[in-house]
């Protein structure tokens, strides 16, 4: 049995990185809509978690994005 890539390990872990930050983000957005909408907080708050949570999946695209050039990179090199 070969000893895994060290490339592939790191793509792996950064993928896992990306999943986790869209699911949290995922669960913070609706938390926080929740949440503004119990306690009655005014529509500016709800548009600030919509932006924060455009720029986390916004990250985790392009996040993404380099995880699949460097994944293409590292078939090429084999």
């Amino acid at each position: 049995m070969t000893a895994p890539h060290p490339e592939i390990e790191a793509l792996k872990r950064d993928a896992r990185m990306v999943a986790f930050v869209i699911a949290g983000t995922m669960l913070a957005w609706i938390g926080a809509q929740w949440l503004g909408g119990r306690l009655g907080w005014e529509t500016r708050f709800a548009f600030l978690f919509d932006l924060a949570a455009l720029a986390a999946f916004f990250w985790a695209l392009v996040v993404t994005f380099q995880i699949w050039r460097r994944h293409k990179a590292v078939h090429r090199g084999n």
